[in-house]
């Protein structure tokens, strides 16, 4: 008899025993159980170390990002005006406010857990009494190494990275075939209408500048080397756009915007409009370098280099 209950009393004792304090081992062992109860986690801002959600589930975008975090499929509840105007983006910001740096009380009734915004935002000191405020400065990275920053920032590194891999494999690959098509020497410029100015812009300031010179690497028109590349973006007369002009324009073009200077005959002869390569977008869909912007973007490319 004794010789059974003792085993019986042992495997009793070591029950015991791992019910009473195996906590601590346990969630060694276990480090997603520890995930899942930690609310936060610390991101690594350019302003040094913030807690921030780890899961958050009520995000403002005061400027630039809104494409990076629905691509990262986080819920969003305000978005900068820029954003609201994107066709783009209509369908999937219906239910989501517009806001401003300056619209306190309306982002404080929205109850965000975290607050995202380009360096230069107003009141900053105010938002981050509302909630975690994270800001960026543009182009301290560059476009990829931003979005996978705000892939750490919302908890998802893995699939912000993801995409950044499958993005320059497939934009590489399209920039090998328009190449071939085009000839290697064909230079590209990319304009723009807004207000009554026009502006070319550099290798990092959206509408597609990033895939065509950084991924595809396009040769840009020298004259826009010279003026446009080092600020990002250059503001031009209609009477010098043949200076800038490429062998192929991509003319992002507000209809709000004086675009009369396309009836000039400045503008029709120049040879990319009279050899039909100009590739006109629209505007309000080609601001920003977000991954839904730039997959959009790449078709366009794709199809237009290559009909």
């Amino acid at each position: 008899m004794k010789k059974v209950l003792f085993p019986l009393l042992l495997v009793l004792a070591l029950l015991v025993s791992a019910c009473g304090s195996g906590s601590p081992e346990k969630a060694a062992e276990n480090p997603a159980s520890d995930e899942k109860q930690s609310d936060t986690i610390t991101y690594q801002s350019e302003n040094g170390p913030i807690e921030v959600p780890a899961h958050p589930q009520r995000v403002i975008v005061l400027s630039s990002f809104t494409g990076n975090i629905m691509a990262l499929e986080v819920p969003l509840v305000g978005v900068d005006s820029w954003s609201k105007m994107n066709p783009r983006f209509a369908e999937k910001l219906k239910q989501v406010e517009e806001v401003s740096d300056e619209s306190l009380e309306k982002i404080i009734e929205l109850d965000p857990d975290l607050i995202i915004g380009l360096s230069t935002i107003k009141n900053i000191d105010k938002l981050s009494q509302i909630a975690p405020t994270v800001t960026y400065t543009y182009d301290k990275v560059d476009y990829l190494t931003q979005h996978l920053e705000l892939g750490k920032l919302v908890n998802k590194e893995k699939e912000a990275q993801a995409w950044i891999d499958d993005f320059k494999q497939r934009a590489k690959k399209a920039g090998e075939d328009i190449k071939a098509k085009i000839g290697a020497d064909s230079t590209v410029s990319v304009i723009e209408s807004f207000d009554k100015q026009l502006y070319v812009f550099g290798d990092n300031w959206g509408r597609g500048t990033e895939i065509l010179y950084q991924e595809m690497k396009l040769k840009m028109p020298e004259k826009v080397k010279e003026m446009a590349l080092k600020e990002g973006y250059y503001a031009l007369s209609a009477e010098v756009l043949p200076e800038f002009s490429g062998d192929y324009v991509v003319f992002s073009k507000n209809s709000e915007a004086d675009n009369s200077f396309q009836e000039t005959e400045t503008y029709k002869n120049i040879p990319a409009v009279k050899n039909n390569r100009v590739i006109e977008v629209n505007a309000k869909e080609f601001f920003f370098n977000d991954p839904l912007t730039l997959d959009y973007q790449l078709e366009v490319f794709t199809e237009s280099f290559l009909r």
